[in-house]
């Protein structure tokens, strides 16, 4: 078997990889926030959460490669580099991105054929639910929200996945700046931006689709006024791998087709 045999995953989307490519006996820690498969935190040691660890625990695994993404874990990277081990960080912000990291992974572990095979599937569940939004007669316009103190708005695969399901982002041109401070909108922002459908995935928190509905000089807006406002786990979609366009994609498309069914009568 070529390639690395103790692999740590720093994060969640090359675990669901790494077992899409039938490669999970290479694992040797993964992070607390795994859930894809359903249950893997039972299955491997947990070495990290996101943005924190205790560099001593992914030390311990012995791994022979580290997987990380993000400047968010820039500092863990730092720590493990020094230390002498092996490290490829990923920076993947769109779906070209994923599948680009989806391709690393299968060169680095001598089974690009299985890889491709994974890209070509994902490939066709996004040209299946595209090919359905273009039978819509109307494009709702979305919003996307990210957090909430301050307002972050999606980040770049959310976007395209908002106009394959069929919507428009309101705030798609800012959605391709990379660090979340820079995808940051002001509520009169979102006002004026007049969205039909709200769409909510608090990174770490769940979605107060309450609270949001109740804001303060929003009830214009015609998402608050029509109750269009709903939540999408963000482990379901905030992940920049797999699960976005098999878990994540179906939720927005459902939404719109819910939304150009009833509200659109």
């Amino acid at each position: 078997m070529k390639g690395p045999q103790r692999i740590a995953c720093l994060s969640s989307e090359t675990v669901e990889v790494l077992y899409a490519l039938g490669q999970q006996h290479r694992i040797a820690g993964i992070t607390a926030f795994a859930r894809h498969p359903v249950g893997v935190t039972k299955n491997h040691p947990i070495i990290c959460g996101f943005s924190s660890a205790k560099a001593e625990k992914i030390f311990a695994v012995e791994p022979d490669l580290i997987l990380a993404y993000s400047s968010l874990q820039g500092e863990m990277v730092k720590e493990c580099i020094l230390a002498g081990f092996e490290v490829y960080f990923f920076n993947q912000k769109s779906i070209a991105g994923i599948f680009n990291m989806i391709s690393t992974l299968g060169l680095l572990l001598d089974c690009s054929e299985r890889a491709q095979a994974l890209i070509a599937e994902l490939q066709s569940q996004l040209d299946a639910v595209r090919e359905i939004a273009a039978t819509f007669t109307h494009r709702p316009k979305v919003y996307f929200e990210e957090w909430h103190t301050p307002l972050y708005t999606g980040i770049r695969w959310v976007s395209e996945l908002i106009a394959i399901a069929g919507g428009i982002n309101v705030f798609d041109d800012i959605s391709h700046a990379p660090r979340a401070k820079d995808r940051t909108v002001t509520p009169e922002q979102v006002i004026a931006a007049a969205p039909e459908l709200i769409l909510g995935s608090w990174c770490g928190q769940k979605f107060d689709t309450q609270a949001v509905l109740q804001r303060e000089g929003w009830q214009a807006i015609p998402a608050i006024a029509q109750r269009q406002v709903f939540e999408i786990a963000s482990e379901d979609l905030l992940v920049p791998g797999i699960t976005a366009i098999t878990r994540g994609l179906p939720l927005i498309q459902s939404f719109i087709q819910t939304y150009n069914r009833n509200v659109m009568l």
